[in-house]
């Protein structure tokens, strides 16, 4: 079959599979982007929150069920679905009810939290509008599943074009499609949350790098970079920050080792979206670095501000990452695969940089918000994009450096010229 017939076909697998968790997939923050993605298409808020509280409270009767069907004390008793949704409806109906008649009905997002936490996510209107289509035609529940399994496919397609682009042969691309779908950063991608966008125009960044790199195809990946850091910030402006400023750094390090104009024009491109970022956010009002640090601190401003935010936030930092460290080296699957990873962009240096930079968001993302409790390693996932693209780089070169040593050397003949031997060797 045709490469691409292969791609499809992987793409395919992946989304049948998807078929065993069509609900369960969501989070609290979903309820705030399918309210705000059915805002989007006209609904009011009451309408909105009708259709969100269902969906929500639908999943959450699901994941009862699938629960008590395992419990080793309760797998015989009464199916808790109807139940739990339905004490879900109330709970949920009840915060909304008090949030409106306290006046708090501003925005596109039902308000499920306090004012100023629903405005986090009053700034990131890139996904909700990405959203839309989906659940118009096909409904909360399979329009979420399907855009998640399309944002998934995508990410896993682009990883493909990275390193086919960097004339890594076809089964290794493959193998970098298939090590998207199945490590963290394809589960992560599957729940209806900014993620899946986020790490799919970021790996589009990393394909606009892997062209320039080749200097075919230069100024189609430098619209690709700069698309990709415009979309971002709509999906998550601290990504486009985060982004920005590891493009600027690793384009400034190619220009000084290849001096090519393009490395030049990406680290700009880096500089101006870091930039942008800052100036835009504070022009529109977005929430600040103080704000997201009072979220953390407050647990969503459920209790009073703290007054001594950065010496306590600091100290938090700290103790976070030695706790990681402490967690990462109990089980060092992701130490591991990131010294692969590495080890593999090593191979690519010009490229490499762009790679790691990519990739060095996820602890940027993880810095700014070191809460131990966030399940799954969401904050942190994108630094999975180094061994899903390193490591087939690493085994590519493993795999030319065998044919090298398996290559037949012509021997000498006593007697043979220069000609004659070359022709021998043909």
């Amino acid at each position: 079959m045709r490469p691409r017939t292969w791609v499809l076909v992987l793409a395919a697998l992946f989304a049948v599979l998807q078929l065993a968790n069509v609900t369960g997939r969501d989070t609290p923050d979903t309820k705030n982007y399918l309210s705000y993605a059915l805002s989007l298409r006209g609904e009011s808020k009451r309408e909105a929150a009708t259709v969100t509280i269902d969906y929500y409270c639908a999943s959450q009767g699901d994941t009862a069920r699938r629960d008590q069907s395992v419990n080793v004390l309760n797998f015989h008793g009464k199916d808790p679905a109807a139940r739990v949704a339905k004490k879900c409806r109330a709970a949920q109906w009840r915060v909304v009810d008090a949030q409106l008649r306290a006046g708090n009905s501003g925005g596109f997002i039902t308000p499920f939290m306090p004012e100023r936490f629903m405005r986090i996510f009053e700034v990131r209107p890139g996904y909700p509008v990405f959203l839309v289509p989906f659940v118009t035609l096909l409904g909360p529940a399979w329009g979420l599943w399907t855009s998640s399994v399309v944002l998934t496919i995508a990410g896993g397609i682009l990883v493909f074009l990275i390193l086919r682009t960097l004339s890594v042969s076809v089964p290794l691309a493959l193998t970098g499609q298939a090590l998207y779908y199945v490590l963290p950063c394809g589960t992560t991608a599957m729940r209806p949350m900014t993620e899946g966008l986020m790490m799919a125009l970021t790996l589009a960044a990393v394909w606009g790098c892997a062209l320039v790199s080749t200097g075919r195809r230069t100024r189609a990946g430098l619209a690709l970079v700069g698309g990709s850091l415009l979309l971002l910030f709509t999906v998550k402006h601290s990504q486009a920050l985060f982004l920005g400023l590891c493009l600027a750094g690793a384009g400034a390090l190619a220009a000084v080792r290849q001096r090519r104009r393009a490395w030049v024009v990406v680290a700009a491109l880096g500089t101006a979206a870091a930039v942008g970022t800052l100036l835009l956010a504070g022009l529109l009002h977005y929430p600040s670095q103080t704000d997201s640090l009072q979220d953390l601190l407050t647990d969503h401003y459920a209790r009073p501000d703290r007054a001594r935010l950065w010496p306590e936030f600091l100290h938090l930092e700290a103790d976070f990452w030695l706790e990681w460290t402490r967690q990462q080296l109990w089980q060092p699957v992701l130490a591991a695969a990131l010294g692969a990873g590495a080890w593999g962009a090593s191979r690519r240096p010009v490229f490499g940089v762009f790679l790691i930079g990519a990739a060095s968001t996820g602890i940027l993302t993880q810095a700014a918000h070191p809460d131990i409790s966030v399940w799954g390693g969401r904050l942190i996932v994108l630094v999975w994009l180094l061994p899903v693209v390193g490591v087939p780089l690493l085994l590519e070169s493993v795999v030319r450096g065998k044919a090298a040593v398996a290559a037949p050397v012509p021997t000498a003949v006593p007697g043979q010229g220069i000609g004659e031997q070359a022709h021998a060797a043909r």
